[in-house]
C-alpha cells in the first residue's frame, strides 16, 4: 500500500496542476506553495527542496542568457532577416522554406525566445510591405524556433535541464550534438509539414495592429548619401527606399536645388540629401544603415554609439525656452546639452528645411540621443515641457558585435571538443563580454529572465519530492502496465504523452523535469536504456505546438498574429502527432536496436 508520503506529493501535484490549468493564481505562486507544502509535509528537506538553483542545467541557462542577450543587443541578429526575405513574389510555400530554414537553424544555437522576439517586427513590416498576412507566418516563425531548438544542447533551456537532471541523476550528461540524429530530421520533416501542409490551416487576417495612420507622430530627418551607399546610381524604388514601413522620402536636395516630390524613378547620387518621415524606431533604422550619414553632428559617429550608455528621448520645446527662434546649428544644441538631435516632429506640418536650418518652434518635439542621466539633468529645467524615454534600438560599436560573434562560436567550439564543460565555457564568456563592456551590468539584469529561472529551479525541487516519496517509482509501474503489453516502445510511447500532454497546460521546463524521475524509474522498472527516456521527455517538453500557453515563444506570436486559441488546435495538434511519431520511431531506432 502506498504510504502517506506518496498520497500527500500526489495531492499536492493534483492540486498544483489544476491550479495551473485554470491561471487562477501566477505559476510562481503556485509552484513555491507546493515546495513550502512538500517540506511542510517533510517530504523533502529544506536543502533538497532547493536544490534547483545550484543545478548545473537551470546555471547554464542563466549564463546563455546573458551570451545571447550581448548578441542580440548588438544588432547582430538583425542583419539575417535583410538575407532570408526574398523580393520574388513566390507562392507561400516557397516563401516559408526560405523564412523557416534559417530560423530553425539559428534557433539551434540561440535560446529561441530572442530570435521569436527579433522576427515578429520583421515578419509584420515585411507583410504589410508586400500585402501579405503576417497571420500565415508567425505560427511558423514559432514553431520553426521549437524545432530548431531541439538539435543541439544549448537550443532551448529545456534541453539544459534535462542535461543538468541526468548529471544530478549519476548520468553522464548530454554531448553538444547528441540530441542532433533524432533533432534535426525532426526539424527538416516538421519545417516541410509546415510549409506545404500546415500554413493551409492558418488563417489569413491581416496585421491587427497598423503602426502608420494618420494619427501617427511623424519626424523628420536629413541624411546625406557618401561613398559607402551600396545604391548610389540606383533609382529610388531600385534602391529600395520606396516602400519603407514607416518611414517616406518626401524630398532629394541636389546641387542646392530641390526635387519634391521625390518620384520612384528618380537617382540617388553621390552627395545627396535626403529628407524622411518617420517614426521614430524606424528613423533609427535608417541612420543607422551604411552610407547614409546623419547631416547635423556628421562628426560624431552615431553608428557606433552603444545603447547600454546613450538613449532615446523625446523633449518638447517650451515657450520660454532659449531654443526659441533660434535655428538648430546656432542653438549649438550639442554643446549646451551634451545631446544630438535627429529628428524633430511639428504637429500638422511637414518641415521642408534643413535640419540645421530649421527655427525652432513651441511645441516642436525633438527626437535626441544623448547619456543617461539626460532626463534627470534636464526634466525640471524650463527649457523643455516634457522629456521622455523614446524607443530605441539596440546599438553597440561595430568591434562589440565581431567580439560577441567569436565569444559565442568559442563556446559552443570548446564544448563540441569537450576542452571545457558548457557551464564553464559560458562562464568564461559571460566574463569577457562583462570584461570589454560588450554588456554591461544593467543590460545582464534586464536579458536574464529571472522570472523563468525561478520556476524551473522550484520545479526541479517538485521533481526531488517526486522522485524521494516514492510517487515516480508508482507512476513509472502504471505506466508499465499500461505500456508493456506493446514493450519497451510502448513504455516509451507512454512516457512521451503523458510529457507531452502535461506541456499543454504548464511550462514546458516544469513539465520536463516534474516528469524526468518518472521516466528514469520506468527505465529502471523494465531495465531499458534510461538514456532514451530521459531523451525522450526532452523532446516531448520541447515539442509543444498545440496550444499557445504550452510554449513561451507560442505565446510571444498570440496578439502579433491576431489568433485565436483554437488557431493553435488546427496546425499544432496535428504537428505534435506527426513529430510525436518520428521521435518515438527514431528513438527506438538509435537507442533499441
Amino acid at each position: 500500500m502506498p504510504g502517506f508520503e506518496i498520497w500527500y506529493t500526489a495531492a499536492l501535484l493534483l492540486i498544483m496542476s489544476v491550479l495551473l490549468f485554470l491561471e487562477l493564481v501566477e505559476i510562481e505562486l503556485v509552484i513555491f506553495s507546493t515546495l513550502l507544502l512538500l517540506i511542510i509535509g517533510k517530504v523533502i528537506t529544506l536543502k533538497e527542496a532547493f536544490i534547483g538553483f545550484s543545478n548545473e542545467g537551470m546555471l547554464t541557462i542563466a549564463l546563455m542568457y546573458v551570451v545571447v542577450g550581448a548578441f542580440s543587443n548588438t544588432g547582430m541578429l538583425n542583419q539575417v532577416t535583410h538575407i532570408i526575405f526574398g523580393k520574388k513574389n513566390t507562392g507561400d510555400s516557397s516563401k516559408l522554406l526560405r523564412l523557416l530554414f534559417p530560423v530553425s537553424a539559428v534557433s539551434a544555437f540561440i535560446n529561441n525566445t530572442p530570435v521569436v522576439a527579433m522576427f515578429i517586427p520583421a515578419i509584420r513590416s515585411w507583410a504589410e510591405k508586400h500585402h501579405y498576412a503576417s497571420s500565415k507566418y508567425l505560427i511558423p516563425l514559432s514553431y520553426a524556433a521549437i524545432l530548431g531548438g531541439t538539435c543541439t544542447l544549448i537550443g532551448t533551456s529545456t534541453n539544459l535541464i534535462i542535461h543538468g537532471l541526468m548529471i544530478d541523476s549519476g548520468m553522464k550528461g548530454m554531448t553538444f550534438f547528441e540530441i542532433s540524429k533524432v533533432g534535426v530530421p525532426l526539424a527538416i520533416l516538421g519545417i516541410l509539414f509546415i510549409s506545404f501542409i500546415g500554413h493551409r490551416l492558418l488563417p489569413n487576417r491581416k496585421d491587427p495592429l497598423i503602426e502608420l495612420g494618420k494619427h501617427t507622430r511623424e519626424f523628420v530627418i536629413e541624411l546625406k548619401v557618401t561613398e559607402e551607399y551600396e545604391h548610389i546610381g540606383k533609382t529610388i524604388e531600385g534602391a529600395g527606399l520606396r516602400h519603407l514601413q514607416g518611414l517616406f522620402l518626401f524630398q532629394i536636395e541636389r546641387n542646392r536645388q530641390a526635387i519634391a516630390p521625390a518620384e520612384p524613378h528618380e537617382k540617388i547620387l553621390l552627395g545627396d540629401r535626403l529628407f524622411f518621415t518617420g517614426v521614430p524606431k524606424t528613423i533609427l533604422e535608417l541612420q543607422k544603415m551604411p552610407g547614409l550619414q546623419l547631416i547635423q553632428n556628421s562628426h560624431f559617429d552615431l553608428k557606433q554609439y552603444d545603447s547600454a550608455v546613450i538613449n532615446t528621448f523625446e523633449a518638447v520645446v517650451s515657450p520660454g525656452s532659449p531654443l526659441v527662434g533660434k535655428t538648430v546649428r546656432e542653438s549649438d544644441f550639442r554643446a549646451k546639452y551634451e545631446a544630438v538631435i535627429i529628428a524633430i516632429h511639428r504637429h500638422g506640418e511637414r518641415i521642408q528645411k534643413k535640419i540645421g536650418d530649421i527655427w525652432l518652434r513651441p511645441g516642436d518635439t525633438l527626437l535626441l540621443l544623448a547619456g543617461r542621466n539626460f532626463r534627470r539633468k534636464w526634466y525640471h529645467s524650463n527649457d523643455f515641457y516634457l522629456i521622455a524615454d523614446a524607443e530605441t534600438l539596440p546599438s553597440k560599436p561595430q568591434w562589440h558585435g565581431y567580439l560577441t560573434v567569436g565569444v559565442f562560436i568559442s563556446t559552443i567550439l570548446l564544448t563540441v571538443l569537450e576542452v571545457l564543460p558548457l557551464l564553464s565555457a559560458a562562464g568564461l564568456g559571460v566574463i569577457i563580454l562583462m570584461a570589454t563592456r560588450t554588456i554591461r551590468m544593467a543590460e545582464v539584469k534586464r536579458v536574464i529572465d529571472w522570472r523563468a529561472l525561478i520556476i524551473i529551479a522550484m520545479s526541479l525541487g517538485i521533481a526531488t519530492a517526486i522522485d524521494q516519496s516514492g510517487l515516480a517509482e508508482l507512476l513509472a509501474k502504471g505506466i508499465v502496465r499500461i505500456g508493456i503489453h506493446f514493450g519497451t516502445i510502448g513504455v516509451l510511447t507512454s512516457i512521451y504523452i503523458m510529457t507531452s500532454f502535461y506541456t499543454l497546460f504548464i511550462t514546458n521546463n516544469a513539465a520536463a523535469a516534474i516528469l524526468f524521475p518518472v521516466a528514469i524509474s520506468s527505465a529502471s522498472t523494465i531495465h531499458a536504456d534510461s538514456r532514451a527516456f530521459a531523451i525522450a521527455v526532452l523532446f516531448a517538453a520541447s515539442a509543444s505546438f498545440a496550444t499557445p500557453i504550452s510554449y513561451q515563444t507560442n505565446l510571444m506570436v498570440y496578439g502579433p498574429g491576431g489568433y485565436r486559441f483554437k488557431d493553435y488546435l488546427k496546425i499544432g495538434v496535428p504537428l505534435q502527432c506527426f513529430i510525436g511519431m518520428i521521435t518515438l520511431g527514431l528513438l527506438y531506432c538509435f537507442y533499441f536496436r
